[in-house]
């Protein structure tokens, strides 16, 4: 027995495939790794790496301990944390929809996310502390609100999608209405509206990084309900698979991570949408390889992202979800003529 067990191993390790999800995970992990780096020295004032490293690893009042330690560091982690979740929710959804143009957004988790934060920051600008929290509970109650309607002796695919397009565009609305009834006050909603990183700092972190820690956890347990469910209900069903049970819990736990995200840096976009394209790409449709890749590749995205949109536009600061959609659109329509939406 032992040596068929090892006769196995050898044969996974040989496996391409195999090799090629380890060669992915560690070029992922170097990207992230590069990501950061060039975050932490670049900006209005410029630092070079062995710079930073010293300001990361000894006690200092220096200049550069202050920008790295107090400005950029949190920023870069904060943006990390919120890529991982909006691209591991749109890997998971893509594949509960079994729909390539699934993100957060198709089910109503931004617009919900967005009117509570319109609500708080137009009506009740006093309680601007509880606009994180509001933001969260408002894209987890559009998502339930979605399920509820779509609802019809089992939520299908397709009646999830229309519903959550449905409430997406009314949600849309209210807060269009809200902002223009409040014009006086739309100047301080635009910059949360457009999905920016500005200001974040370590309680934002702080305040994300339990959501993700949890979120993440979940996923691993939800790995093998996600890849049933891509092969169809009725296929999953004869494997013994409880498909609305699974696919309710993907899609609450889905909405959490992009609820926690979105109630930090705002209504980023496109990376629920483009980072799981890409991956799938790279190494196909098992989510064993697709969650971590995709967790991987949104966190250096919007690192990226927020990189350049501070320092190409300097000293203007421009919002990071305007860069991502700017730069996205064109990438992804590149992305669709190349076959990958078949």
């Amino acid at each position: 027995m032992t040596s068929l067990a090892s006769k196995s191993n050898v044969q996974i390790i040989k496996d391409p495939r195999y090799i090629r999800n380890i060669g992915l995970l560690v070029g992922g992990i170097v990207l992230l790794l590069a990501a950061v780096l060039v975050g932490l020295m670049a900006g209005a004032i410029s630092l070079p790496a062995a710079e930073v490293w010293t300001a990361l690893v000894r006690d200092s009042d220096s200049e550069a301990r202050q920008i790295v330690w107090n400005l950029r560091l949190p920023r870069v982690l904060t943006g990390m944390l919120a890529g991982a979740c909006l691209a591991t929710s749109g890997a998971f959804l893509q594949g509960v929809f079994r729909n390539p143009l699934a993100d957060p957004g198709i089910i109503g988790v931004s617009s919900g996310g967005g009117l509570a934060a319109v609500v708080i920051m137009i009506l009740f600008p006093a309680q601007i502390a509880y606009l994180p929290m509001a933001a969260f509970f408002g894209a987890l109650g559009a998502a339930v609100v979605v399920y509820i309607l779509a609802w019809k002796g089992g939520a299908s695919p397709l009646r999830l999608i229309l519903a959550g397009v449905a409430v997406n565009s009314l949600l849309g609305a209210g807060m269009t209405t809200l902002m223009i009834l409040n014009s006086e006050k739309v100047q301080a909603v635009l910059p949360w509206m457009s999905g920016s990183l500005n200001g974040r700092s370590w309680p934002h972190f702080d305040a994300l990084l339990p959501y993700t820690i949890v979120g993440g956890l979940a996923s691993i347990f939800l790995i093998k309900q996600a890849n049933l469910l891509v092969l169809g209900d009725d296929t999953a069903k004869v494997l013994g698979n409880r498909v609305e049970t699974g696919r309710l819990l993907i899609i609450l736990l889905s909405t959490f991570l992009a609820g926690a995200a979105i109630s930090i840096v705002g209504m980023v976009g496109f990376v629920g949408l483009v980072v799981p394209h890409i991956v799938r790409l790279l190494a196909g449709g098992n989510y064993r390889i697709l969650l971590p890749l995709s967790a991987i590749g949104g966190a250096a995205l919007v690192v990226m992202a927020d990189t350049a949109a501070r320092s190409w536009f300097d000293p203007i600061e421009f919002p990071v979800g305007i860069l991502l959609a700017l730069l996205g659109a064109p990438f992804f329509l590149y992305l669709l003529r190349k076959g990958l939406g078949k």
